[in-house]
């Protein structure tokens, strides 16, 4: 007989949700080191609407930020969810190397920059193509 007993849901790790080394390279205000790390590590982004559960491949819709005044988009990476500010979509996505260099690839011309850890505690700001060629190299 099946169990009325709904499921726990698990906490996530907090630390799946963060990249040491990006963070230090923010810290360190270290462009090369940032590139690095995106080549190599994941990068936490928000998410608009996160995919569905039952389906790994569908990881939802990132959230980008457009100026009301100018048009200008913007994309928002982060070194640890914890540092998304509060106003900002509660969902998060993980994503890889791969992933970045193919949204950047297929945004570059709507993106016009993009804010790694906006809110601090060590904001960095570059391009599209900053990012790209750092991915590439």
């Amino acid at each position: 007989m099946a169990s009325s007993k709904r499921k726990k849901s698990v906490a996530a790790d907090p630390s799946a949700f963060r990249s040491e080394a990006l963070a230090q390279a923010l810290e360190k205000q270290d462009m090369a080191a940032v590139a690095l790390a995106l080549r190599n590590g994941n990068t936490v982004v928000p998410l608009l609407s996160p995919g569905p559960k039952d389906d790994p491949l569908d990881g939802g819709e990132v959230w980008t930020y457009r100026d009301a005044s100018t048009g200008q988009v913007a994309l928002l990476l982060f070194s640890d969810a914890r540092h998304k500010p509060a106003n900002l979509p509660p969902a998060v996505g993980v994503y890889s190397p791969a992933w970045l260099r193919a949204f950047l690839t297929q945004h570059r011309r709507t993106i016009t920059s993009v804010f790694l850890d906006i809110a601090g505690p060590h904001p960095m700001q570059a391009t599209p193509g900053d990012l790209l060629a750092a991915l590439e190299a």
